[in-house]
């Protein structure tokens, strides 16, 4: 066997998501590929809280039903995911909480003996289960050092007395293979982003992009980086146009209520041609919805967002790997084409963890921009062939630069005359041309599976791992548009040759990419939608492919 899944549940606070990220590292440790979902309800402290982790000797990106190990710390976590189990499931639970078949550990007792603080029954299920997997104590504690710094000393203590408490069941062999640091989509997008040259993050917490601010206020410090967290998104929103009037390479983050606050701020964004990139970070809708939960139900709001018309990049990563690529891109693009750009992910992709490849990307790096070269009066709206003026930033020595959110002409004085509304639109708009020959340089689409079969799956975001798999396992192909807007209507046509079947995936009730997609003449046959706040698994994808290829 080369596939394992563990599932480790129990109440908020008691440090199940870190429990998670422990388990991910010292399976890592041992040479295997990672994937982690992590679902909470939103709730500070109770409910039924659970981390899935995956591991195996291949890339992925998605999680199974099916588990190898259920690591229990409450009652709940057996009896919601008993349906997960089959005869070969090791259940490892706590003997002090839970009735279960398996191998019990008196958790608590073990806690208070070793004078621990109650959130260190997840360090002794840890321990127990390293056992039950048949990993050296060695890697244990190695990995456990690393991992749990504060009060190491008594967590390997209790570790150890939950290793000693079973018997190995499972065991999980090392691999031969190189080791990938694990990182979450949003902390990936972090260090695209400052790969990019980011100067300040502002941002307003929402889930789930909150985990990319503390992320980035956590290594400010090593970058030189100005992370801002105003009163609102609408404060959010200026104050990011203000830094990047100034100079400064700016990014925010929110998640569909926050940046409802921001569109009026990104329209002017729009007419002031000031460059800002948006992490907005997708779950289930509409209002508060489900905010700890996954959905895809924001496209066509961010590719319509603002009054007026204005150009825009709408970037949507699927994987880890694309996630630090295209943030970096989409901070460079925003300031090349002085246009926003927004970075659309989603929950899974946003709080799950993965395996990170650096090799499989491309190097981006800070571009430079199209500078003002001298001439007086500036003309911070000059008229140029791809309708992008040279860019000048305060303070500029004798000059004054205008940054006006009302019709204007080349100096940015304020006008209504019809002549030069009807040019400061054309000029505006003219941009797409040359943004969408930039993109069509860059892999817009990818695809995945059997590139020759003629039959396919049409993804977008973090739709893209579980549906790589499926394809590959039935010989499918996979299209997965990167790009949203503006559209790379060629590309995508080059990856539709030879298919004459398109399946849709897509997490959401109404199929929003296939409505862009047929927007553009292209047919979607059919489409297999999730819209529960849950991203697909393995085996069910699997299953509703075979249903609709059948």
């Amino acid at each position: 066997m080369n596939d394992y899944s563990i599932l480790i549940g129990g109440k908020a606070g008691e440090g199940i998501n870190r429990a998670g990220s422990v388990i991910v590292r010292i399976l890592s440790h041992l040479g295997y590929c990672q994937y982690m979902y992590y679902d909470y309800p939103s709730l500070i402290r109770g409910g039924h809280n659970f981390a899935l982790v995956r591991a195996s000797t291949h890339r992925i990106g998605t999680h199974r039903n099916a588990v190898e190990f259920l690591l229990a710390l409450d009652q709940d976590t057996v009896d919601v995911h008993r349906w997960r189990c089959s005869d070969g499931t090791a259940v490892l639970f706590n003997a002090n909480k839970v009735d279960a078949e398996g191998m019990g550990i008196p958790i608590d007792d073990i806690v208070e003996e070793e004078g621990g603080s109650s959130v260190m029954v997840n360090t002794c299920l840890i321990g127990a289960f390293g056992r039950a997997a048949g990993i050296p104590w060695a890697t244990m504690e190695e990995v456990l050092t690393l991992e749990i710094p504060k009060k190491i000393e008594t967590n390997l203590r209790i570790a150890r007395r939950g290793y000693d408490a079973v018997e190995e069941q499972t065991p999980i062999p090392r691999q031969e293979a190189a080791r990938h640091p694990i990182l979450t989509g949003n902390e990936a997008i972090g260090l695209g982003l400052l790969d990019a040259g980011l100067d300040a993050y502002v941002a307003y917490p929402m889930t789930p992009s909150s985990g990319l601010l503390h992320f980035l206020a956590g290594v400010a410090g090593d970058f030189a980086l100005k992370v801002i967290h105003p009163e609102n998104e609408i404060a959010v929103m200026l104050m990011a146009q203000g830094a990047a009037y100034a100079g400064a390479r700016t990014a925010v983050g929110t998640s569909g209520g926050g940046f409802c606050l921001m569109t009026e701020g990104l329209s002017m964004a729009g007419m002031t041609e000031v460059p800002v990139t948006i992490v907005m970070a997708q779950r289930g809708g509409p209002s508060t919805g489900t905010p700890t939960y996954t959905a895809q139900g924001d496209l066509h709001f961010i590719l319509n967002a603002g009054q007026g018309e204005f150009p825009r990049f709408v970037i949507s990563p699927g994987n880890i790997e694309q996630a630090y690529e295209w943030s970096a891109r989409a901070l460079n693009l925003s300031w090349k084409y002085q246009v926003p750009s927004i970075l659309l992910e989603d929950k899974t992709l946003a709080e799950g963890a993965y395996s990170f490849d650096r090799d499989m990307t491309t190097p981006v790096g800070r571009e430079a921009v199209a500078r003002r070269d001298g001439g007086s009066p500036y003309r911070r709206y000059a008229a140029t062939e791809t309708g992008v003026s040279p860019l000048a930033t305060v303070p500029l020595e004798g000059e004054v630069i205008k940054a006006n959110s009302y019709h204007h002409d080349e100096r940015g004085i304020t006008t209504e005359d019809p002549a030069l509304v009807a040019w400061l639109n054309e000029k505006r708009m003219r941009k797409e041309d040359a943004m969408l020959e930039e993109i069509d340089r860059l892999s817009p689409v990818t695809t995945a599976g059997d590139g020759s079969a003629d039959t396919a799956l049409l993804c977008w975001g973090s739709n893209i791992g579980v549906c790589a798999e499926v394809a590959g396992e039935a010989g499918l192909k996979v299209i997965q548009p990167i790009v949203l807007s503006p559209f790379p209507v060629q590309a995508f046509n080059t990856a539709l040759e030879n298919v004459t079947v398109l399946i849709a995936v897509e997490d959401n009730i109404t199929g929003q990419l296939t409505r862009l997609v047929e927007g553009l003449g292209c047919c979607v046959d059919d489409a297999i939608l999730r819209y529960d706040g849950r991203p697909f698994s393995l085996e069910e994808l699997r299953e509703q492919v075979r249903e609709v290829v059948a």
